[in-house]
């Protein structure tokens, strides 16, 4: 953080900065130094609630003294930012519900998750089945060993799926370890010959989104953490078509998939919910313009564009 003060009080000095563009807590402390040294305006540019994260999955205590640091930055940035960007409407709530003096006066944008719908599309009709000719593909995206992912939902939802869909299989796109994921995840042999794990070049992983029928993503929801939540993947599930079957309880998820009706909402862990949440997706995906509906979900929600116009707009007004 030294050598990052430095660097950045460097380039402020040299004129090469009229706004420092803070992206999450560590970031955001350096900014707030150099904001109070230098008067150089910064964007507290939040992605999600750190301290509650680290809770979350047991990194940090409620009350250490590191909690208390890193809470005592977050109050400092939220008052003194020229402007605050949270990932989520759910987020943005709390955070005035807690800090209604420091954000009294503040300017709170929300700026989802964006992904780029450009390369993340739906397949054609004609492709679309040939890549469902051996059955339907169940996917989940992204790191599942995080701590703060269901592995256990996401088993017994496989279960389910596994054992009345004989021709359906199952991937999980992560850079987290195979086999580490296969242990924890402890499927029967029967499913466990049906599932691939691997990973992928990020630029790659749309034609693994593309073949996929749906996809899976089961949060710590319920935790104040999770409202700050804004997943990346369900941005490149949606744009790809593909419905999303989620949990509330994280960021926006449940709203954006009531609106827009791309989804299946899980309200519990138990083998009865994942029963009625796999037929609930059948009829779903009996809808012809449920595909469309994904993709019109992305593109009004997490649009790249959308996001790079959002922040153009912040920086005019704050250098204007």
């Amino acid at each position: 953080m030294i050598v990052f003060l430095f660097l950045c009080l460097r380039e402020v000095r040299r004129g090469n900065a009229e706004l420092i563009h803070a992206r999450s807590y560590i970031p955001a402390s350096v900014a707030l130094l150099v904001h109070k040294l230098t008067g150089t305006p910064f964007i507290f540019d939040m992605r999600a609630l750190w301290p509650e994260e680290l809770i979350t999955a047991s990194r940090l205590k409620r009350g250490s003294i590191m909690h208390k640091a890193i809470t005592w930055v977050e109050r400092s940035c939220l008052k003194n930012a020229a402007v605050v960007v949270s990932l989520t409407n759910s987020a943005a709530s709390y955070l005035r519900k807690i800090y209604p003096d420091e954000l009294q006066d503040q300017k709170l944008v929300v700026i989802p998750t964006c992904a780029d719908l450009n390369r993340f599309v739906p397949l054609d009709a004609e492709d679309r089945n040939s890549a469902e000719e051996n059955g339907a593909v169940f996917s989940c995206l992204g790191t599942v060993l995080s701590g703060w992912f269901r592995l256990d939902w996401l088993r017994l939802f496989f279960q389910e799926i596994g054992s009345h869909e004989p021709t359906a299989s199952f991937e999980i796109v992560t850079r987290d370890d195979p086999g580490e994921v296969r242990k924890h995840l402890s499927l029967a042999d029967d499913l466990n010959e049906r599932l691939k794990i691997y990973s992928m070049p990020s630029h790659d992983v749309h034609e693994a989104v593309q073949r996929h029928a749906a996809s899976v993503m089961f949060y710590a929801g319920g935790e104040v953490s999770e409202l700050g939540r804004s997943p990346t993947r369900m941005a490149e599930i949606l744009g790809c078509g593909l419905p999303v079957v989620a949990n509330p309880g994280v960021g926006d998820v449940a709203e954006i998939i009531q609106k827009y009706r791309v989804g299946v909402l899980v309200t519990e862990g138990t083998s009865e919910a994942m029963k009625s949440a796999s037929r609930e997706l059948e009829e779903l995906m009996k809808d012809p313009e449920l595909p469309g509906r994904c993709r019109c979900a992305a593109e009004e929600v997490f649009s790249l564009q959308a996001g790079t116009q959002a922040y153009r707009e912040l920086y005019r007004d704050i250098l204007k």
